[in-house]
């Protein structure tokens, strides 16, 4: 029987208990991490950032909470002109100034790289997708185009299941312990990727991430916080908009995303029928968001 073991092999193939196949597998590994800057912020927080791509148009990719720029990178694959990604406070390179942290401080993290990179469409996942929202409040006329890829949280803070999660991976990441964040970032992967080598690259390059780098004790807070005081405050955001949720994500519930939706005034909701899109859907996502972006 294959169960999920940690430590990996070193050739990043499932091994099993037992007799059985053992030799190196073949399968599609994570993004190589590339060279990135240190920038300065006009409001004093130096980012990390990655800029590829030529040419306009330029879109700003902003990620989840304990994840980062190369978890983002696929979303921008398709994508025309320049993509600027980069790192919140508290995440890879980037600086982690005193907190407590709220969702104005990441809005201004990403207008400052908006700015800075001359951005005119934006991409938030998660957590990223809570920080343009409340960019949006501010500036409602920012960018041209968005995209919302599974927005966890609006007007309501998000459920016990989060909270336990960044809790977890923060204690998990403050030990050093290879195999606990293991534990914790291995439930990001849907269960039938868990022991191939795509899900062992994948798990790899994580925790080569996030045992180098950490992540800022300021996290913590940010999951019984809000975006939004009230959902309403969206209704001056003409630019099209698309909102990408998932049927049975309990991190992420589909009710958000069908509230965003209906909040944004030109908005376009897709939902996918499971969790895990970026394995299971991986090709129809990319040229969904590369289809609205490049239209």
């Amino acid at each position: 029987m294959r169960g999920f073991r940690w430590p990996p092999p070193p050739d990043s193939g499932p091994r099993t208990w037992g007799p059985g196949p053992g030799g190196p597998r073949t399968g599609r590994p994570a993004l190589p991490e590339p060279e990135t800057e240190l920038v300065t912020t006009p409001h004093g927080v130096r980012l990390e950032r990655l800029v590829t791509g030529t040419g306009d148009p330029v879109t700003v990719f902003a990620h989840g909470l304990g994840n980062g720029i190369a978890t983002t990178r696929p979303f921008g694959s398709g994508v025309n002109g320049r993509k600027v990604f980069f790192q919140f406070r508290g995440h890879g390179r980037s600086e982690a100034p005193d907190g407590p942290w709220d969702y104005l401080d990441l809005a201004r993290d990403l207008r400052a790289i908006a700015d800075l990179g001359g951005a005119s469409r934006a991409f938030g996942a998660s957590l990223g997708a809570g920080a343009l929202c409340r960019l949006l409040v501010e500036s409602p006329d920012r960018f041209d185009k968005l995209v919302f890829f599974l927005p966890a949280v609006l007007d309501e803070p998000r459920g016990p299941l989060a909270r336990e999660r960044v809790t977890d991976l923060l204690e998990a990441v403050e030990s050093g312990d290879a195999s606990a964040v293991a534990d914790i970032v291995t439930l990001e992967l849907p269960p039938a990727v868990r022991n191939t080598p795509a899900g062992w690259a994948y798990l790899r390059q994580r925790l080569d991430q996030l045992l180098r780098d950490g992540l800022a004790d300021g996290l913590a807070t940010l999951t019984d916080q809000t975006p939004l005081r009230q959902i309403g405050d969206l209704t001056a955001v003409t630019a099209p908009a698309l909102v990408i949720g998932c049927a049975g994500d309990d991190l992420h519930p589909v009710e958000v995303a069908e509230r965003l939706a209906v909040a944004l005034p030109q908005a376009t909701l897709h939902v996918y029928d499971r969790p895990g899109v970026l394995w299971s859907e991986r090709a129809d996502l990319r040229d969904r968001i590369s289809g609205f972006l490049n239209e």
